[in-house]
């Protein structure tokens, strides 16, 4: 059995030089969200759980999993975990740590043993990868993540008769900045 609806979301944003991550204690550390980042992460639970439980947009759905990257010694990053944590929080949820970055196979095969509808956060270089796992999507999945959109959400659901997944992108609108356009595919 396969979930009937996955969905992919970058980890928030990052520090970049001129803008340190922030812990939630207040203390700066460069494995962590931006202040932005926060207030993303935040946004993030009514964007996917609404109040009035109308979706700004209809491909989306609240997830009954989700799945974010573990730390490990060759990526100590907090990010793809803080970015979901309040939304995993807030519907009681455990967060999925079971892979690390680099393992996305295996992350693959855990995924499309889910039922109902499924966030992944991750890095965002290794979406494409993870997205081409889910094969025969219509239409093509873009090949690279842009570095500077954080503020968009891959979406799949699955086919009726189980033959693939049709793939839509939505724009999250979210903050200030959040541009309205999706990724193109070449």
């Amino acid at each position: 059995m396969a979930p009937s609806k996955m969905m992919i979301i970058r980890h928030v944003e990052k520090p970049d030089g001129s803008i340190q991550g922030v812990a939630q204690d207040g203390s700066t550390d460069p494995e962590e969200l931006t202040v932005q980042g926060w207030q993303r992460s935040g946004a993030l639970v009514r964007f996917f759980k609404p109040a009035a439980g109308q979706f700004t947009n209809p491909a989306l759905a609240t997830p009954n999993v989700i799945f974010a990257s573990a730390v490990a010694k060759h990526s100590n990053s907090l990010r793809p975990q803080h970015t979901v944590l309040a939304l995993a929080n807030f519907l009681g949820l455990e967060l999925n740590l079971d892979h690390l970055e680099g393992d996305e196979a295996a992350l693959i095969t855990d995924v499309l043993k889910q039922t109902g509808s499924v966030l992944i956060a991750w890095e965002h270089e290794k979406i494409p990868t993870i997205a081409a796992g889910f094969v025969l999507t219509n239409p093509p999945v873009p090949q690279q993540w842009p570095g500077e959109r954080f503020d968009l959400v891959w979406v799949f659901d699955r086919n009726p008769d189980a033959s693939g997944w049709t793939f839509a992108q939505v724009p999250q609108m979210l903050l200030s900045g959040d541009g309205d356009s999706v990724i193109p595919l070449s």
